[in-house]
């Protein structure tokens, strides 16, 4: 089972194909998205082992060079990280919801996971900078403290990085708003 995820996020397109190709061919790992974000970004996660993840995003960072916005390597990702990227959950009630929204792509990854193992929540989804101008967002429900715990763990990832947009705790979403979520 694979429980490593990395990612490279780089202002060039060209030279993010490039690197993804170069990851790729230097370890065994698989893509979980590799594809241009706007602004004119590119980012390429890929997961596997930890140290054939280690490798490969070793070899994107030096392979990007200059273009580099940001890089990572989560060795032990919480597995509802994978679903929430290609937005394939459904709430399985309706709780409260949490919502972080991040400039950095890669910092919104991080506080995910951060969230999804502070708390007892369910992931929705992990947008990350398609149509969003470069910015990524993380929607999870679960009770109202769990959500707030959640938040709370999230939060202090991104403001490490000072990257914070906003974040809200919505504790009873009206429902014609779950459905317009999915």
């Amino acid at each position: 089972m694979f429980r490593a995820i990395g990612m490279i996020e780089l202002t060039s397109i060209a030279k993010g194909i490039y690197a993804t190709d170069l990851m790729l061919k230097t370890a065994y790992v698989d893509v979980v998205s590799a594809t241009p974000v706007c602004p004119g970004k590119y980012i390429a996660i890929v997961h596997g082992d930890v140290a054939a993840v280690e490798s490969s995003i070793s070899i994107g960072v030096e392979t990007a060079g200059e273009y580099l916005v940001d890089s990572f390597i989560l060795p032990n990702v919480h597995p509802a990280v994978f679903p929430a990227i290609t937005a394939t959950t459904l709430p399985e009630g309706s709780g409260a919801l949490g919502i972080m929204e991040s400039f950095s792509v890669a910092s919104m990854i991080i506080a995910a996971d951060a969230a999804l193992k502070a708390a007892d929540i369910q992931a929705l989804e992990l947008r990350l900078g398609s149509g969003l101008g470069g910015k990524a967002y993380f929607t999870f429900t679960g009770d109202v403290a769990a959500v707030q715990a959640g938040i709370d763990a999230g939060k202090a990832v991104v403001l490490e990085k000072g990257l914070l947009v906003d974040i809200e705790v919505i504790p009873s979403p009206a429902e014609k708003l779950w459905t317009s979520l999915f």
